[in-house]
């Protein structure tokens, strides 16, 4: 979590027995920082590591994201690695068009719970995670699908190329759009009045109680959730599908957030990165990463956004692990793994025999992914075939083999034209839609 009005756990919270020496600073609405320069508005997320919120700064009269770590000295350490790496950001990217997320301002803030670094970004909107959500997992048109990975791309060319820095933790989650979904969560558009001072009857006991009626409203909506899902299995109220939601008028601008985990290409910290579902193979194997492993993560967010489901969704099993179900899943896609990359890593013999075949998941299924997205996913042909020409290459096994960030920019998929789609009717009235557009990439929603 840096600077989101949404985060990937806004369905539950951070727990109020977190709220301890070395845990979290509890904050109430109207409370200051940093000698009263920025005051805080409301919350909008947590992190394993942090809560975030939305403050008003009085010395640049504008909202931003106020981040404030635990206090633990692990979690410090981690604060200042991320202001390291935000400061290089931002110390070259004066002009701010990067699309990567901007450190304002950092600090530390003493509190009953210890010493916290709190960290001062830009307010930003909703996730992509959001995004995918709010369209009903049912995957955008194209077109915005390549308005969203020009951003990225823009961003991971200025982290690769002019930075050295590796991401190592992309995911929907960690690309924020500039702004909200909602307009009236918006603090700008919608005109909100900032507070300047603590409310009334804010008792000490705010962030109890505040946790206290959010895990009450949780119950409502299962409840409410569960009567829905009954009417639904009866053919009652409710069992009608949920439509697709209009993504025109939303901004879908983004920048690449939430630096905790980055390392420069040349100085890194840990083996094992990035978030399961977008993890690359070398990075399983632990044969070495490099900016590539990010080019992987943003092939898996293409297709996520495109499609509303993840590329890969990997289980253990009886007598397999989850990274060996992830590889086998990789090979049905993508054919199989070239038996020096199978072979190549620290853990390649967890996994693989010396010929470069998995140990425990011998019977595989090949597949290939334009026919995957024509079949499942409903693209046209052309539509299937000009992705796939985009993503193949930046899934490729071997690391070295796929196209840089700069590369990619330059692909023709990314700077297709669509032609204006016109609408027919037909004879009976009914609308007729070209079969070439991405909306009528139709599947049921999770």
């Amino acid at each position: 979590m840096s600077c989101s009005s949404s985060s990937a756990s806004e369905d539950e919270d951070e727990g109020f027995d977190s709220y301890r020496k070395g845990g979290y600073h509890a904050v109430r609405v109207g409370d200051s920082f940093s000698g009263g320069r920025y005051i805080a508005q409301r919350k909008l997320g947590w992190g394993e590591f942090s809560t975030v919120w939305l403050a008003y700064d009085t010395q640049s009269s504008g909202f931003v994201a106020l981040k404030i770590q635990k206090s633990a000295p692990q979690f410090a350490q981690a604060a200042l690695h991320e202001i390291e790496v935000l400061s290089a950001i931002a110390n070259g990217d004066q002009s701010n068009s990067k699309y990567v997320v901007r450190l304002i301002d950092h600090f530390k803030h003493t509190g009953p719970n210890g010493q916290h670094i709190c960290m001062v970004f830009e307010f930003l909107g909703d996730s992509l995670l959001r995004l995918i959500k709010h369209n009903h997992y049912k995957g955008l048109e194209l077109n915005k699908v390549r308005e969203i990975c020009k951003c990225v791309l823009t961003g991971l060319d200025y982290l690769h190329g002019g930075l050295g820095i590796v991401h190592t933790d992309l995911k929907p989650e960690n690309i924020l759009l500039l702004t909200t979904i909602n307009a009236t969560k918006d603090p700008i558009r919608s005109g909100m009045t900032p507070i300047l001072e603590r409310p009334e009857g804010n008792p000490n006991g705010g962030v109890t109680m505040n946790i206290i009626e959010k895990k009450l409203k949780q119950r409502a909506r299962r409840a409410a959730a569960r009567i829905s899902g009954r009417r639904s299995s009866m053919g009652g109220v409710g069992g009608t599908p949920k439509s697709n939601r209009s993504l025109d008028g939303i901004d879908l601008r983004c920048k690449v957030v939430d630096f905790g985990n980055a390392c420069w290409e040349d100085k890194q910290f840990a083996q094992e990165i990035q978030t399961r579902q977008y993890r690359s193979p070398e990075v399983i194997l632990q044969s070495g990463y490099s900016f590539s492993a990010d080019m992987w993560s943003l092939a898996c967010i293409a297709f996520e956004l495109a499609t509303g489901e993840m590329m890969f969704t990997p289980k253990g099993g009886e007598g397999f692990s989850e990274d060996e179900d992830h590889l086998a899943m990789k090979m049905e896609l993508l054919g199989k793994i070239p038996r020096k990359i199978a072979v190549g890593g620290a853990r390649s013999k967890d996994y693989f025999d010396r010929h470069g075949d998995l140990k425990r998941i011998r019977r595989l299924k090949y597949g290939c992914l334009d026919k995957l997205l024509v079949n499942k996913y409903r693209f046209s042909e052309s539509d299937a075939h000009e992705f796939t020409e985009f993503l193949s290459p930046l899934l490729d096994f071997e690391p070295e083999k796929r196209p840089t960030a700069e590369q990619c920019l330059q692909h023709p998929w990314l700077n297709f034209k669509n032609q204006k789609q016109t609408e027919v009717k037909n004879e009976s009235g009914v609308e007729r839609v070209n079969i070439g557009m991405s909306k009528l990439q139709i599947k049921v929603g999770k």
